[in-house]
């Protein structure tokens, strides 16, 4: 156990990256611990995140050269039921793609044949949980808040997407996506391509969540610092009933990846946010933002758009009230 705790605190929370980055703030004749000391926040979340997200995104695209989506469609074709469900949400943690990202596979799964019940399982598990963001999870806050996480994940992903595919409606989605050419190019890869493939997927991701992780480390930051904690316990409070939906309905309008929103939770949870009211935060920004929601709109009808909403912000809102009731077992 000592050992675990060293390789998680040096390791995952890089603990001494903290103390090295206070030492060089302390040098430049800032105080750490005042408001000026936000310094300290940024510039050491930042670098974490991104060798984190470097090494993470290398390791798990290695995995998922595994299963490209031609594979996946396979593995996912002619099953059904609440196991087809669970695979597809499985499927989708070693998927790292953003809420828009996800929407072409959603629509050459779709185009393939499969049941709308596993295409919206899929769909809805693809940005909300990742490998990468487990480990991110941990190394932010502990491996219980980043395992009920991940398990809350996959309930809204597989219970949403059971939901959506009872509804009987397959007829709700677009002409033109079941015409879409189903691409099945599946090959062995060599070693090379694998690599090749991880580091392409590394500069990729990290090209494209890059902004969200500065604005969410500033933002944190200025949380963390700047932001009285009687300001924040009014708002979002746990003791408020509305903080959950309050939160909910904030996350919706952003975009960001989960890497993006890690550190304003960090800095909430530091001001005593309860866990719920965060974890909806979290999940709206990453699965219910407003440009996934316009681009999904493209493709489904309005009443599909309608019960997707609805079932996924039930999800997250019956979730969050949940865990700020169990808020002291993981803090």
């Amino acid at each position: 156990m000592n050992i675990f705790g060293w390789l998680n605190d040096q390791v995952l929370r890089m603990q001494w990256l903290s103390d090295l980055v206070t030492a060089g703030v302390a040098a430049v004749g800032l105080d750490p611990t005042s408001r000026v000391g936000s310094v300290q926040f940024f510039v050491y979340d930042v670098i974490k995140i991104f060798i984190l997200l470097s090494v993470l995104i290398f390791a798990i695209s290695w995995i998922q050269s595994f299963f490209p989506p031609e594979r996946t469609r396979r593995i996912l074709g002619g099953r059904s039921g609440l196991w087809a469900n669970t695979l597809a949400a499985l499927l989708g943690t070693i998927t790292p793609f953003c809420s828009c990202s996800s929407i072409p596979i959603f629509i050459g799964f779709t185009a393939a044949g499969l049941p709308l019940a596993i295409t919206f399982s899929f769909l809805i598990s693809s940005p909300l949980v990742d490998l990468a963001s487990v480990i991110l999870l941990a190394s932010i806050f502990n491996w219980s808040i980043a395992l009920a996480y991940v398990a809350v994940g996959l309930v809204v992903a597989i219970v949403g997407g059971t939901l959506i595919g009872r509804a009987g409606m397959e007829d709700q989605v677009a002409a033109f996506v079941r015409t879409v050419p189903v691409q099945d190019n599946d090959h062995a890869l060599t070693r090379g391509e694998r690599l090749a493939f991880a580091r392409a997927q590394v500069v990729e991701i990290i090209h494209r969540v890059w902004p969200y992780v500065l604005i969410g480390v500033g933002i944190g930051a200025a949380i963390h610092n700047w932001v009285p904690a009687e300001i924040i316990t009014a708002l979002l409070g746990q003791d408020n009933w509305w903080s959950v939906p309050l939160a909910t309905l904030i996350g919706i309008p952003m975009y960001a990846d989960i890497f993006g929103t890690l550190p304003i939770a960090e800095a909430l949870v530091g001001k005593g946010v309860g866990l719920g009211t965060v974890l909806a935060f979290m999940m709206a920004v990453t699965a219910l933002s407003l440009p996934s929601i316009i681009m999904l709109k493209r493709v489904v009808s309005i009443r599909l758009l309608m019960l997707f909403l609805a079932v996924v912000t039930g999800g997250i809102l019956g979730i969050g009230v949940l865990f700020n009731a169990i808020t002291p077992w993981f803090i």
